[in-house]
């Protein structure tokens, strides 16, 4: 991990506080900014010259999408939800000032590029937007897009009355391991002049991105939140995913910051919807006082797809069960119905349900071994896929390093024969696991790993790895990391 502190001066106005924490991150990380973007777009991605049918619609989206977040914050002047939308592409846009070598100018007008530093904060967002642009003609399709990819784990663990814990196990490529975690001050203001709730953040991030990407924040509000994607499988959801909506990763910036609960931070993230990089769920560590029952609103988990947003108060399942696990698949029936999985079920059997799949299983059967922040550590690194019969599959040889908590996709057998192309051999696994908890929570402190798990599993090496030819610049040969306490000053 490298590791990032920006704090904005409160004597500035808010839009040069933005501009100029942008500004100074991208003169900082420059290098890793590019390094991130050969990894990740250049080197895996066509590079969107309007040469296909995808990057044109791409590009046209993006620019209308713009255009209309323009219009709305022009048009909405007192509200606090399009200031907060203003003052975060402001930030994008120092940064990208800054990476092209621009002179800083505290009173720049927005005028991003869609295909500059913007194609890194849509990483999320564009797994959708290949569904409804047209993506025929798109050669270098990424593996993580396909039915059935799983994208993160996250586990919630109540220990008794002592200790909440809230841990997230990112899922991706490997070439996009190049990480920072950040910690930003921002001092904005409200319309009331008062200093915004989720003012400060600490997460985990990548180059070139000004919000997590995992999701995984500890917000001065309370709040942690954590995100697991869902997928959507269902093509008559694709009309409501439309460029007059506000894209994911704003949304859930601005709830961030606007948010003094779970429920008001679903309420602020439901607003705009644009059923892209879908599902979220929020801890309130407000509601936790050690040694005390937990108080309601403790847990909130929301669930998104085009056109439909469901968000409940789930303490009550959290207490009762002790934990609350997430795993890309969706909690509530009506999600769970409308996003095509029944289909899946029918064809595909138990592997696409949401509590007989192979890490609600797991996590059901181990949950109880969690006593304290280094054994949530262990479960959550957790993949002995070759000997835990959850990890089995109808596939020859009979399991799959998908089948686990943290994936290890790259050690399936090339040769192998698998039902579903997620449980093949692939440039995929978990590539990091954070945890916070409720005393590590007030300093905005967390636990963290950085890259595939390897507690039964060999470490990941590029140079004896299977996708060896894979753009992994600036980052190290051999990922034989230990858990880190991440601390700031």
């Amino acid at each position: 991990w490298s590791q990032l502190s920006v704090r904005t001066n409160p004597k500035y106005p808010d839009l040069m506080q933005a501009y100029a924490a942008g500004y100074i991150e991208g003169i900082g990380t420059k290098s890793l900014i590019a390094d991130n973007w050969f990894n990740t777009v250049e080197g895996m991605w066509d590079m969107c010259t309007g040469k296909t049918k995808f990057c044109a619609n791409l590009k046209k989206f993006l620019e209308a999408n713009l255009a209309y977040m323009m219009r709305m914050i022009k048009d909405n002047n007192d509200s606090q939800y399009w200031k907060q939308i203003e003052l975060n592409l402001m930030q994008l846009q120092g940064m990208e000032d800054a990476y092209y070598g621009k002179v800083m100018n505290l009173t720049s007008n927005l005028h991003l590029k869609p295909f500059g530093l913007t194609l890194l904060n849509i990483n999320g967002d564009i797994e959708t937007l290949e569904d409804v642009l047209d993506d025929t003609d798109h050669i270098n399709h990424d593996s993580d897009h396909m039915i059935g990819s799983g994208s993160c784990s996250a586990l919630i663990k109540l220990l008794g009355n002592s200790e909440l814990l809230a841990a997230h196990s990112t899922w991706s490529g490997y070439n996009t391991m190049l990480r920072i975690i950040k910690k930003y001050e921002l001092n904005y203001r409200d319309i009331k002049g008062e200093l915004i709730p989720g003012h400060t953040s600490s997460f985990s991030s990548y180059p070139g991105q000004i919000f997590s990407g995992d999701d995984f924040y500890i917000l001065s509000s309370g709040l942690t939140t954590i995100e697991t994607t869902i997928s959507n499988s269902n093509q008559k959801l694709w009309k409501y995913v439309k460029s007059d909506t506000v894209l994911e990763w704003l949304r859930n910036l601005a709830a961030n910051q606007m948010a003094r609960s779970g429920v008001e931070w679903s309420s602020i993230f439901a607003l705009h919807n644009s059923g892209t990089y879908n599902n979220q769920k929020v801890v309130d560590y407000n509601k936790f006082t050690p040694g005390i029952e937990p108080q309601p609103g403790l847990l909130y988990v929301l669930e998104q797809l085009p056109g439909l947003i469901v968000y409940k108060d789930v303490t009550n399942v959290l207490k009762r069960q002790t934990y609350w696990a997430s795993y890309n698949s969706p909690y509530y029936p009506k999600v769970f119905n409308a996003s095509g999985l029944p289909a899946l079920v029918k064809k595909y059997g138990p592997w696409f349900t949401h509590d007989r799949t192979p890490r609600a299983l797991i996590f059901a059967r181990n949950h109880s071994s969690v006593t304290d922040i280094h054994k949530m550590l262990k479960l959550m690194r957790y993949n002995n896929f070759q000997h835990d019969p959850l990890s089995s599959c109808n596939c020859t040889p009979p399991y799959s390093g998908e089948n686990a908590i943290a994936a290890r996709s790259d050690l399936n057998l090339a040769q192998g024969e698998y039902p579903l192309p997620a449980l093949s051999q692939r440039n995929h696994g978990a590539t990091d696991v954070k945890i916070t908890s409720s005393s590590l929570h007030r300093n905005y402190e967390m636990i963290a790993e950085c890259g595939p798990t390897h507690d039964q599993q060999p470490v990941f090496k590029w140079s004896t790895s299977p996708y060896f030819n894979l753009p992994h610049r600036g980052m190290p040969d051999s990922f034989d990391f230990q858990p880190i306490h991440v601390k700031w000053d």
